[in-house]
């Protein structure tokens, strides 16, 4: 089953639109590469390469649009008012995608799509019951000129995990089914998801990492990581 969505977004003042494949099963909430589209797992092939687990309604695929373009990336922006997007565009995932869901998803992405899938999980253990980052960058610091401020702080995994203490989040992270963070030995950005492992894992979330050889920051790499962790 592939069923194409679009809705307007009161939080982002436009349309959204996304793609979803197979009726039943876990629920995977799919986030795109930096500035990629809901179609870029079918066109890359992710979609196929994971059809058989689709048709037997073990997982299905929930493949939402970005606005990387809007928020991160937006150099004509400050980075205050690209951070503010970032949270006007995670108000609409919670608010207009996961309540479609008949449980919490498991947050997935590759490369940027990484950090936004982490990033929902941590900042709203409640609202999903894993993640799964594949070769991500979890700094956001590099996107923002050296900007500093709560909101960055807060959207930052790397600067409010070691800090972070209250059972209202630990506890549920410690629950999630799923918790996945993948890389490549020479990948450019595996000391991030080095570094956001070790943290998890002080924490007490014990999270599965995984150091795959080579640079593995590529869609063969990724459809294989994604039939292993599926």
């Amino acid at each position: 089953m592939r069923e194409y969505l679009r809705d307007w977004s009161p939080s982002l003042g436009r349309e959204m639109e996304m793609l979803r494949f197979g009726e039943a099963g876990l629920p995977l909430l799919v986030f795109p590469t930096s500035q990629g589209r809901f179609f870029q797992w079918e066109d890359f092939g992710m979609v196929t390469a994971l059809s058989d687990k689709i048709d037997a309604g073990y997982i299905q695929l929930w493949c939402v649009d970005s606005v990387d373009s809007e928020s991160w990336y937006a150099k004509d922006k400050t980075p205050a008012e690209r951070v503010e997007r970032h949270l006007a565009y995670e108000g609409y995932i919670l608010d207009q995608v996961t309540p479609r869901m008949a449980v919490a998803p498991v947050a997935v992405g590759t490369s940027f799509g990484a950090l936004h899938s982490v990033l929902l999980a941590l900042r709203h253990p409640n609202r999903v019951s894993g993640f799964i980052g594949m070769s991500g960058a979890y700094d956001v610091q590099r996107w923002l000129d050296g900007y500093f401020d709560n909101s960055v702080y807060f959207t930052n995994p790397l600067a409010f995990l070691p800090g972070l203490i209250d059972p209202a989040y630990l506890d549920p992270l410690k629950k999630m089914q799923k918790k996945v963070i993948a890389t490549g030995e020479q990948d450019p950005n595996v000391g991030d998801s080095l570094r956001l492992g070790l943290l998890l894992r002080e924490k007490g979330v014990d999270p599965r990492l995984d150091v795959w050889p080579g640079w593995s920051h590529d869609w063969p790499f990724w459809k294989d990581m994604m039939r292993r962790y599926v």
